[in-house]
């Protein structure tokens, strides 16, 4: 086996493709990722809270977000969050650091606007794994779609804490990606059991939740309305 090599921020990145992949092969993941309704993201706190639940409502992926981890701890709780996805079905996925994806073997990586291009996250993470962007504009889900990632986000539709600063775009950009963008794409921004409806209205056949999974009383049940909701959705493309 070839040795293992630093990448840029010195943490070890072995030259096997073998060991890149997690449980799944790309062509599988990709499978898995047009299939998915249920995107939950979170923190340690919001996972800690809320992953089994999600999980156990029908999450198909998990994105571990926490800007105010140090690297060992964003490490030790992938590891964590990887081993809960995999058993349930589930992709994983890290945000922003792609060293780190590979590090602790996740299915992929998501990246922002103002983040590392999606083609350089490729190259760190293999041609095996998903790369995600955030898109907030239809011009940015526009130029998303074309970007080379395996899926986008749209939004945020309603305005959110988890991204302060940012304005809602509302649902237009929803229909744009709903007839012109063909990867996969989640709408994201505020929806709850009580928005939700509207965005599939729109035309979204996946969401991205946050808040409303990882702060409910009943993780679970507050997944399985949501999945059920989109479920409804048959609009635009797959």
């Amino acid at each position: 086996m070839p040795p293992s090599q630093p990448n840029e921020t010195g943490l070890p990145l072995t030259t096997d493709p073998s060991a890149r992949a997690c449980d799944t092969v790309g062509v599988d993941r990709r499978a898995r990722l047009r299939d998915a309704r249920l995107y939950f993201v979170a923190d340690r706190g919001g996972m800690a809270r809320a992953l089994e639940g999600a999980l156990a409502g029908g999450a198909d992926l998990f994105q571990l977000r926490d800007k105010d981890a140090t690297d060992d701890e964003l490490l030790a709780a992938a590891g964590e969050a990887r081993e809960r996805c995999h058993a349930a079905g589930a992709l994983f996925v890290l945000n922003d650091r792609p060293d780190l994806a590979v590090a602790c073997g996740a299915d992929g990586v998501h990246v922002g606007q103002d983040d590392m291009p999606v083609a350089r996250a490729r190259k760190l993470m293999g041609d095996d794994a998903i790369v995600g962007l955030s898109t907030h504009s239809t011009q940015q889900a526009q130029a998303g779609g074309r970007s080379g990632a395996d899926y986008i986000a749209v939004g945020p539709v309603h305005a959110t804490p988890t991204k302060v600063g940012r304005p809602a775009i509302g649902v237009e950009p929803l229909a744009y990606a709903a007839s012109h963008v063909d990867v996969p794409w989640f709408a994201i921004g505020g929806i709850d059991p009580y928005t939700v409806d509207a965005v599939v209205e729109a035309g979204a056949r996946r969401i991205v939740v946050v808040r409303a999974i990882a702060d409910a009383d009943d993780p679970e049940a507050t997944a399985r309305t949501l999945r059920a909701a989109v479920n409804g959705g048959r609009r635009g493309p797959a």
